[in-house]
């Protein structure tokens, strides 16, 4: 069974039961995948490192490939 075949079958039953209807898949994926980086930043400053931002080193490393032509 597909994720969305079991989001479905979970709001038939909720409307059913008046419950509250649960979120649809793949909601808060965006919202866990900061919370996990912003957990990696945090135990990077309790190791004694810095909390470096992934998109300032990726744009970092775009901008040397192009200034070394």
């Amino acid at each position: 069974m597909t994720a969305i075949e079991q989001y479905l079958i979970d709001t038939w039953r909720a409307s059913q039961q008046g419950a509250p209807m649960p979120p649809p898949p793949g909601r808060d994926d965006v919202a866990v995948l900061r919370a996990g980086r912003t957990y990696l930043q945090f135990r990077a400053v309790l190791d004694g490192g810095e909390a470096r931002r992934p998109w300032w080193a990726a744009l970092r490393r775009l901008n040397h490939a192009h200034g070394a032509r």
